[in-house]
Protein backbone atom coordinates (compact mmCIF):
# COMPACT_ATOMS: atom_id res chain seq x y z
CA UNK A 1 0.00 0.00 0.00
CA UNK A 2 1.27 3.38 -0.97
CA UNK A 3 0.88 5.87 1.81
CA UNK A 4 2.30 8.89 -0.09
CA UNK A 5 0.09 11.73 -1.08
CA UNK A 6 -2.00 11.26 -4.15
CA UNK A 7 -0.10 11.66 -7.32
CA UNK A 8 3.21 10.77 -5.80
CA UNK A 9 5.14 7.59 -6.58
CA UNK A 10 8.59 6.38 -6.57
CA UNK A 11 8.91 7.40 -10.17
CA UNK A 12 7.90 11.00 -9.78
CA UNK A 13 9.88 12.03 -6.80
CA UNK A 14 11.53 15.37 -6.57
CA UNK A 15 14.62 15.97 -8.63
CA UNK A 16 16.46 16.72 -5.47
CA UNK A 17 19.19 14.19 -5.36
CA UNK A 18 19.76 14.87 -1.73
CA UNK A 19 16.53 13.45 -0.39
CA UNK A 20 15.94 11.16 2.52
CA UNK A 21 16.36 7.95 0.53
CA UNK A 22 13.92 5.34 -0.84
CA UNK A 23 13.62 1.72 -1.59
CA UNK A 24 13.84 2.21 -5.35
CA UNK A 25 16.83 0.83 -7.14
CA UNK A 26 16.99 3.87 -9.42
CA UNK A 27 18.89 6.84 -8.34
CA UNK A 28 16.86 9.72 -7.12
CA UNK A 29 18.19 11.93 -9.89
CA UNK A 30 16.31 9.90 -12.41
CA UNK A 31 12.99 10.26 -10.70
CA UNK A 32 10.51 12.99 -11.65
CA UNK A 33 8.24 14.97 -9.45
CA UNK A 34 5.28 16.58 -11.15
CA UNK A 35 4.65 20.25 -10.40
CA UNK A 36 1.85 20.73 -7.99
CA UNK A 37 -0.11 23.97 -8.43
CA UNK A 38 -1.59 25.25 -5.26
CA UNK A 39 -4.69 27.34 -5.37
CA UNK A 40 -3.88 31.10 -5.24
CA UNK A 41 -6.21 33.10 -3.01
CA UNK A 42 -8.11 35.78 -4.84
CA UNK A 43 -6.95 39.32 -3.97
CA UNK A 44 -8.97 42.47 -4.56
CA UNK A 45 -7.74 44.55 -7.51
CA UNK A 46 -5.46 47.38 -6.38
CA UNK A 47 -6.81 50.89 -6.86
CA UNK A 48 -5.63 52.54 -10.03
CA UNK A 49 -3.05 55.25 -9.57
CA UNK A 50 -2.21 58.22 -11.69
CA UNK A 51 0.83 57.73 -13.83
CA UNK A 52 3.95 59.08 -12.20
CA UNK A 53 5.60 62.07 -13.89
CA UNK A 54 8.22 61.17 -16.34
CA UNK A 55 11.72 60.96 -15.00
CA UNK A 56 14.97 61.27 -16.82
CA UNK A 57 16.29 57.93 -17.94
CA UNK A 58 18.22 56.10 -15.28
CA UNK A 59 21.83 55.34 -15.82
CA UNK A 60 22.07 51.58 -16.40
CA UNK A 61 23.53 49.49 -13.61
CA UNK A 62 27.06 48.57 -14.54
CA UNK A 63 27.76 45.95 -11.93
CA UNK A 64 25.65 42.90 -11.57
CA UNK A 65 23.81 41.69 -8.58
CA UNK A 66 21.95 44.86 -7.72
CA UNK A 67 18.34 45.62 -8.19
CA UNK A 68 17.96 48.88 -10.18
CA UNK A 69 14.75 49.76 -8.36
CA UNK A 70 16.39 49.65 -4.96
CA UNK A 71 19.84 51.01 -5.73
CA UNK A 72 20.35 54.77 -5.62
CA UNK A 73 23.24 55.68 -7.88
CA UNK A 74 23.29 59.29 -6.73
CA UNK A 75 22.82 60.74 -10.23
CA UNK A 76 19.38 62.05 -9.42
CA UNK A 77 20.87 64.62 -7.03
CA UNK A 78 23.37 66.00 -9.47
CA UNK A 79 26.25 65.32 -7.07
CA UNK A 80 29.31 63.27 -7.64
CA UNK A 81 30.94 61.71 -4.66
CA UNK A 82 34.49 60.59 -4.89
CA UNK A 83 36.77 58.81 -2.64
CA UNK A 84 38.31 61.72 -0.81
CA UNK A 85 41.99 62.16 -1.36
CA UNK A 86 42.11 58.98 -3.31
CA UNK A 87 39.77 60.20 -6.02
CA UNK A 88 41.12 60.80 -9.48
CA UNK A 89 40.82 64.22 -11.09
CA UNK A 90 39.14 64.60 -14.44
CA UNK A 91 37.57 67.17 -16.63
CA UNK A 92 34.84 67.81 -14.05
CA UNK A 93 36.22 66.04 -11.02
CA UNK A 94 38.08 67.40 -8.08
CA UNK A 95 41.73 67.00 -7.47
CA UNK A 96 43.36 65.46 -4.48
CA UNK A 97 42.06 66.77 -1.20
CA UNK A 98 38.89 68.30 -2.57
CA UNK A 99 36.59 65.70 -1.09
CA UNK A 100 35.34 64.68 -4.48
CA UNK A 101 33.09 67.71 -4.96
CA UNK A 102 33.00 69.42 -8.34
CA UNK A 103 34.74 72.80 -8.20
CA UNK A 104 32.91 75.94 -9.56
CA UNK A 105 34.13 77.97 -12.49
CA UNK A 106 36.66 80.74 -11.77
CA UNK A 107 35.09 84.22 -11.29
CA UNK A 108 34.95 86.40 -14.39
CA UNK A 109 37.15 89.48 -14.71
CA UNK A 110 35.47 92.79 -13.66
CA UNK A 111 33.66 94.65 -16.44
CA UNK A 112 35.57 97.94 -16.23
CA UNK A 113 33.79 99.46 -19.20
CA UNK A 114 30.43 99.03 -17.50
CA UNK A 115 31.79 100.38 -14.21
CA UNK A 116 33.18 103.48 -15.94
CA UNK A 117 29.82 104.14 -17.60
CA UNK A 118 27.99 103.85 -14.29
CA UNK A 119 30.54 106.10 -12.58
CA UNK A 120 30.29 108.73 -15.32
CA UNK A 121 26.49 108.67 -15.14
CA UNK A 122 26.58 109.07 -11.36
CA UNK A 123 28.97 112.02 -11.71
CA UNK A 124 26.69 113.71 -14.24
CA UNK A 125 23.70 113.27 -11.93
CA UNK A 126 25.61 114.79 -9.00
CA UNK A 127 26.81 117.75 -11.07
CA UNK A 128 23.30 118.41 -12.37
CA UNK A 129 21.84 118.20 -8.88
CA UNK A 130 24.44 120.62 -7.49
CA UNK A 131 23.99 122.99 -10.44
CA UNK A 132 20.21 123.03 -10.13
CA UNK A 133 20.44 123.51 -6.36
CA UNK A 134 22.93 126.35 -6.78
CA UNK A 135 20.73 128.05 -9.37
CA UNK A 136 17.64 128.06 -7.17
CA UNK A 137 19.66 129.10 -4.12
CA UNK A 138 21.16 132.07 -5.95
CA UNK A 139 17.89 132.98 -7.65
CA UNK A 140 16.14 133.14 -4.29
CA UNK A 141 18.68 135.68 -2.98
CA UNK A 142 17.90 138.31 -5.64
CA UNK A 143 15.99 141.33 -4.33
CA UNK A 144 13.40 141.98 -7.02
CA UNK A 145 12.24 145.32 -5.62
CA UNK A 146 12.00 147.40 -8.81
CA UNK A 147 8.71 147.33 -10.73
CA UNK A 148 9.26 148.58 -14.27
CA UNK A 149 5.54 148.20 -15.00
CA UNK A 150 5.09 151.49 -13.10
CA UNK A 151 7.15 153.33 -15.71
CA UNK A 152 4.82 155.14 -18.13
CA UNK A 153 5.06 156.20 -21.78
CA UNK A 154 7.92 153.88 -22.59
CA UNK A 155 9.69 153.82 -25.98
CA UNK A 156 9.50 150.73 -28.16
CA UNK A 157 12.13 148.09 -27.62
CA UNK A 158 14.77 147.35 -30.25
CA UNK A 159 17.05 144.42 -30.98
CA UNK A 160 19.30 143.15 -28.20
CA UNK A 161 18.97 143.72 -24.46
CA UNK A 162 19.59 146.95 -22.54
CA UNK A 163 20.58 146.91 -18.86
CA UNK A 164 20.68 150.01 -16.68
CA UNK A 165 23.47 149.34 -14.13
CA UNK A 166 23.51 151.60 -11.09
CA UNK A 167 26.07 151.91 -8.32
CA UNK A 168 24.42 153.52 -5.32
CA UNK A 169 25.93 154.99 -2.18
CA UNK A 170 23.62 152.85 -0.06
CA UNK A 171 25.11 152.07 3.31
CA UNK A 172 22.48 149.49 4.21
CA UNK A 173 23.88 146.78 6.49
CA UNK A 174 27.14 148.62 7.12
CA UNK A 175 28.41 149.18 10.65
CA UNK A 176 29.98 152.43 11.84
CA UNK A 177 33.37 150.75 11.53
CA UNK A 178 32.62 149.73 7.93
CA UNK A 179 31.61 153.27 7.00
CA UNK A 180 34.80 154.68 8.49
CA UNK A 181 36.98 152.07 6.82
CA UNK A 182 35.41 152.58 3.39
CA UNK A 183 35.21 156.39 3.69
CA UNK A 184 31.51 156.38 2.81
CA UNK A 185 30.34 158.93 5.36
CA UNK A 186 27.05 158.55 7.20
CA UNK A 187 24.56 160.30 4.95
CA UNK A 188 21.00 159.02 5.22
CA UNK A 189 19.16 157.52 2.28
CA UNK A 190 20.94 156.63 -0.95
CA UNK A 191 21.94 158.29 -4.21
CA UNK A 192 23.33 157.06 -7.49
CA UNK A 193 27.10 157.19 -7.55
CA UNK A 194 27.44 155.79 -11.08
CA UNK A 195 25.08 154.91 -13.96
CA UNK A 196 25.75 152.90 -17.11
CA UNK A 197 23.77 151.43 -20.00
CA UNK A 198 25.02 148.01 -21.13
CA UNK A 199 23.70 146.91 -24.52
CA UNK A 200 24.12 143.22 -25.32
CA UNK A 201 23.56 142.38 -28.99
CA UNK A 202 24.82 140.43 -31.98
CA UNK A 203 27.53 143.00 -32.72
CA UNK A 204 29.13 142.71 -29.32
CA UNK A 205 28.40 144.50 -26.06
CA UNK A 206 28.51 148.29 -25.71
CA UNK A 207 28.94 150.00 -22.35
CA UNK A 208 27.83 153.65 -22.17
CA UNK A 209 28.48 155.65 -19.00
CA UNK A 210 25.95 158.29 -17.97
CA UNK A 211 27.70 161.00 -15.92
CA UNK A 212 25.81 161.71 -12.72
CA UNK A 213 26.08 165.43 -13.47
CA UNK A 214 24.32 165.08 -16.84
CA UNK A 215 21.76 167.82 -17.43
CA UNK A 216 18.40 166.07 -18.12
CA UNK A 217 14.69 166.87 -18.13
CA UNK A 218 12.45 165.26 -15.53
CA UNK A 219 9.36 164.03 -17.44
CA UNK A 220 5.86 163.23 -16.20
CA UNK A 221 5.80 160.11 -14.04
CA UNK A 222 3.73 158.03 -11.65
CA UNK A 223 4.99 157.88 -8.06
CA UNK A 224 6.39 154.43 -7.23
CA UNK A 225 4.86 154.49 -3.76
CA UNK A 226 1.86 156.83 -4.01
CA UNK A 227 0.69 155.86 -7.51
CA UNK A 228 -0.02 159.53 -8.12
CA UNK A 229 0.81 161.00 -11.52
CA UNK A 230 3.12 163.98 -11.60
CA UNK A 231 2.98 166.02 -14.84
CA UNK A 232 6.17 167.11 -16.53
CA UNK A 233 7.06 170.80 -16.24
CA UNK A 234 10.17 170.93 -18.41
CA UNK A 235 12.35 171.10 -15.33
CA UNK A 236 15.99 170.16 -15.85
CA UNK A 237 18.40 168.92 -13.22
CA UNK A 238 21.26 166.48 -12.64
CA UNK A 239 20.55 162.89 -13.62
CA UNK A 240 21.18 161.49 -10.16
CA UNK A 241 18.45 163.78 -8.76
CA UNK A 242 15.82 161.62 -10.47
CA UNK A 243 16.88 158.64 -8.34
CA UNK A 244 16.92 160.74 -5.18
CA UNK A 245 13.42 162.05 -5.94
CA UNK A 246 11.52 158.82 -6.55
CA UNK A 247 13.95 155.92 -6.80
CA UNK A 248 14.75 153.45 -9.61
CA UNK A 249 11.41 153.77 -11.43
CA UNK A 250 11.80 157.53 -11.98
CA UNK A 251 15.46 157.06 -12.94
CA UNK A 252 14.47 154.55 -15.66
CA UNK A 253 11.69 156.87 -16.84
CA UNK A 254 14.12 159.82 -17.05
CA UNK A 255 16.79 157.84 -18.96
CA UNK A 256 14.23 156.50 -21.45
CA UNK A 257 12.67 159.95 -21.96
CA UNK A 258 16.01 161.70 -22.59
CA UNK A 259 17.55 158.99 -24.79
CA UNK A 260 14.61 157.24 -26.49
CA UNK A 261 16.23 153.89 -25.57
CA UNK A 262 14.08 151.15 -24.00
CA UNK A 263 15.53 149.75 -20.75
CA UNK A 264 14.87 146.00 -20.39
CA UNK A 265 16.43 145.34 -16.97
CA UNK A 266 17.60 147.27 -13.92
CA UNK A 267 20.53 146.24 -11.68
CA UNK A 268 21.77 148.13 -8.60
CA UNK A 269 24.57 147.42 -6.13
CA UNK A 270 25.59 149.31 -3.00
CA UNK A 271 28.95 150.24 -1.51
CA UNK A 272 29.14 147.33 0.91
CA UNK A 273 28.29 144.66 -1.66
CA UNK A 274 30.79 146.03 -4.13
CA UNK A 275 33.68 145.78 -1.65
CA UNK A 276 32.62 142.30 -0.52
CA UNK A 277 32.62 140.92 -4.07
CA UNK A 278 36.17 142.15 -4.64
CA UNK A 279 37.41 140.61 -1.40
CA UNK A 280 35.61 137.32 -2.14
CA UNK A 281 37.56 136.79 -5.39
CA UNK A 282 40.84 137.77 -3.76
CA UNK A 283 41.14 141.27 -5.23
CA UNK A 284 41.20 142.76 -8.72
CA UNK A 285 44.42 143.32 -10.66
CA UNK A 286 44.52 146.74 -12.31
CA UNK A 287 47.10 148.80 -14.16
CA UNK A 288 46.91 152.42 -12.96
CA UNK A 289 48.64 154.71 -15.47
CA UNK A 290 49.19 157.66 -13.12
CA UNK A 291 49.46 158.02 -9.35
CA UNK A 292 46.71 159.99 -7.57
CA UNK A 293 45.27 160.75 -4.13
CA UNK A 294 41.81 161.78 -2.92
CA UNK A 295 41.13 162.35 0.78
CA UNK A 296 37.35 162.27 0.21
CA UNK A 297 37.35 158.74 -1.16
CA UNK A 298 40.47 157.56 0.66
CA UNK A 299 42.32 156.87 -2.60
CA UNK A 300 46.13 156.75 -2.51
CA UNK A 301 47.52 154.89 -5.51
CA UNK A 302 50.91 154.59 -7.12
CA UNK A 303 51.28 154.12 -10.86
CA UNK A 304 51.67 150.60 -12.21
CA UNK A 305 50.06 147.17 -12.08
CA UNK A 306 48.67 146.23 -8.67
CA UNK A 307 45.97 144.17 -6.95
CA UNK A 308 43.22 146.16 -5.24
CA UNK A 309 41.23 144.82 -2.31
CA UNK A 310 37.62 145.78 -1.59
CA UNK A 311 38.42 148.99 0.26
CA UNK A 312 40.89 150.18 -2.39
CA UNK A 313 38.53 149.25 -5.23
CA UNK A 314 35.70 151.33 -3.80
CA UNK A 315 38.05 154.30 -3.38
CA UNK A 316 39.21 153.91 -6.99
CA UNK A 317 35.73 154.00 -8.56
CA UNK A 318 34.49 156.84 -6.33
CA UNK A 319 37.40 159.26 -6.80
CA UNK A 320 36.47 162.42 -8.73
CA UNK A 321 38.22 165.40 -7.17
CA UNK A 322 41.68 164.16 -8.11
CA UNK A 323 40.92 164.56 -11.83
CA UNK A 324 40.70 167.66 -13.96
CA UNK A 325 37.65 166.44 -15.89
CA UNK A 326 36.02 165.36 -12.64
CA UNK A 327 32.97 163.19 -13.44
CA UNK A 328 34.05 162.19 -16.96
CA UNK A 329 37.40 160.83 -15.77
CA UNK A 330 35.67 159.03 -12.94
CA UNK A 331 33.25 157.26 -15.31
CA UNK A 332 36.22 156.05 -17.37
CA UNK A 333 37.80 154.58 -14.25
CA UNK A 334 34.51 152.91 -13.33
CA UNK A 335 34.24 151.30 -16.75
CA UNK A 336 37.81 150.11 -16.60
CA UNK A 337 37.42 148.62 -13.14
CA UNK A 338 34.04 146.89 -13.75
CA UNK A 339 35.36 145.31 -16.94
CA UNK A 340 38.43 144.02 -15.07
CA UNK A 341 36.23 142.73 -12.24
CA UNK A 342 34.01 140.81 -14.64
CA UNK A 343 36.97 139.51 -16.61
CA UNK A 344 38.73 138.13 -13.53
CA UNK A 345 35.59 136.72 -11.92
CA UNK A 346 34.28 134.78 -14.92
CA UNK A 347 37.20 132.35 -14.93
CA UNK A 348 37.35 128.56 -14.34
CA UNK A 349 39.38 129.15 -11.16
CA UNK A 350 36.37 130.99 -9.69
CA UNK A 351 33.40 129.27 -11.31
CA UNK A 352 34.69 125.72 -10.71
CA UNK A 353 35.97 126.44 -7.20
CA UNK A 354 33.08 126.30 -4.70
CA UNK A 355 35.26 127.97 -2.05
CA UNK A 356 35.41 131.05 -4.31
CA UNK A 357 32.14 130.78 -6.22
CA UNK A 358 29.74 130.63 -3.29
CA UNK A 359 31.30 133.48 -1.26
CA UNK A 360 31.43 135.63 -4.40
CA UNK A 361 27.83 134.95 -5.35
CA UNK A 362 26.69 135.32 -1.76
CA UNK A 363 28.44 138.67 -1.32
CA UNK A 364 27.05 140.11 -4.54
CA UNK A 365 23.55 138.68 -4.49
CA UNK A 366 22.89 139.82 -0.93
CA UNK A 367 23.22 143.47 -1.97
CA UNK A 368 21.91 143.37 -5.56
CA UNK A 369 18.57 145.02 -6.33
CA UNK A 370 16.96 144.08 -9.65
CA UNK A 371 13.64 144.42 -11.46
CA UNK A 372 10.86 141.92 -10.92
CA UNK A 373 11.23 140.32 -14.35
CA UNK A 374 14.97 139.70 -14.11
CA UNK A 375 16.10 136.09 -13.75
CA UNK A 376 19.44 134.73 -12.65
CA UNK A 377 19.98 133.75 -16.28
CA UNK A 378 19.54 137.40 -17.35
CA UNK A 379 22.01 138.46 -14.67
CA UNK A 380 24.55 135.92 -15.92
CA UNK A 381 24.18 137.17 -19.50
CA UNK A 382 24.77 140.73 -18.30
CA UNK A 383 27.85 139.65 -16.40
CA UNK A 384 29.42 137.91 -19.40
CA UNK A 385 28.50 140.83 -21.67
CA UNK A 386 30.38 143.08 -19.26
CA UNK A 387 33.37 140.75 -19.56
CA UNK A 388 33.16 140.96 -23.34
CA UNK A 389 33.66 144.73 -23.22
CA UNK A 390 37.37 144.20 -22.50
CA UNK A 391 37.64 140.98 -24.50
CA UNK A 392 37.94 142.77 -27.82
CA UNK A 393 34.32 142.09 -28.79
CA UNK A 394 32.79 145.22 -27.30
CA UNK A 395 33.14 148.94 -26.80
CA UNK A 396 33.04 151.31 -23.84
CA UNK A 397 32.32 155.03 -24.04
CA UNK A 398 30.77 158.02 -22.29
CA UNK A 399 27.54 159.56 -23.40
CA UNK A 400 28.56 162.20 -26.04
CA UNK A 401 28.87 165.65 -24.45
CA UNK A 402 28.52 168.98 -26.26
CA UNK A 403 29.18 171.36 -23.36
CA UNK A 404 27.90 172.34 -19.92
CA UNK A 405 25.34 174.56 -18.27
CA UNK A 406 25.24 175.61 -14.63
CA UNK A 407 27.90 173.02 -13.81
CA UNK A 408 25.91 170.23 -15.49
CA UNK A 409 27.08 168.33 -18.58
CA UNK A 410 24.96 168.76 -21.71
CA UNK A 411 24.55 165.78 -24.04
CA UNK A 412 25.20 166.11 -27.76
CA UNK A 413 21.67 165.50 -29.08
CA UNK A 414 22.76 164.65 -32.62
CA UNK A 415 25.27 162.02 -31.51
CA UNK A 416 22.92 160.67 -28.87
CA UNK A 417 20.22 160.14 -31.51
CA UNK A 418 22.67 158.33 -33.80
CA UNK A 419 23.94 156.18 -30.92
CA UNK A 420 20.43 155.15 -29.91
CA UNK A 421 19.53 154.24 -33.50
CA UNK A 422 22.57 152.01 -33.79
CA UNK A 423 21.80 150.29 -30.49
CA UNK A 424 18.11 149.80 -31.33
CA UNK A 425 19.04 148.28 -34.70
CA UNK A 426 21.77 146.22 -33.07
CA UNK A 427 24.37 147.73 -35.39
CA UNK A 428 28.04 148.24 -34.77
CA UNK A 429 28.48 151.45 -32.77
CA UNK A 430 30.49 154.06 -34.65
CA UNK A 431 29.61 157.07 -32.53
CA UNK A 432 32.44 158.50 -30.41
CA UNK A 433 32.15 160.22 -27.07
CA UNK A 434 33.45 163.60 -28.31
Amino acid sequence: MNDRPEGWSDDNRSGNRYGQGSASDRPESARRMPHVQRPVPQQPAPPQRRPAPSRPPQVPQQSGGYDDAEYDSGYNTGQVYGGGNGGRGGPHGGGPGDGGYVQGRPSAAPDWRRRIKIGALALVVVVLAVSVGTYFWADSKLKRDVDLSKVIERPDGGDGTNYLIVGSDSREGMTAEDKKKLHTGSAEGKRTDSMMILHDGSNGPTLVSLPRDSNVEIPSFVGSESGKKFPGTGRTTKLNAAYAEDGPELLVRTVEFNTGLHIDHYVEIGFGGFAQIVDAIGGVELDIPKAFKDKNSGADFQAGKQTLNGEQSLAFVRTRYAFAASDLDRTKNQQKFLAALANQTATPSTILNPFKLYPTMGAGLDTLVVDKDMSLWDLGNMFFAMKGVTGGDGKSMNMPISGSTGGNLVWDKTKVKQLVEQLNNDEKVTVSSN
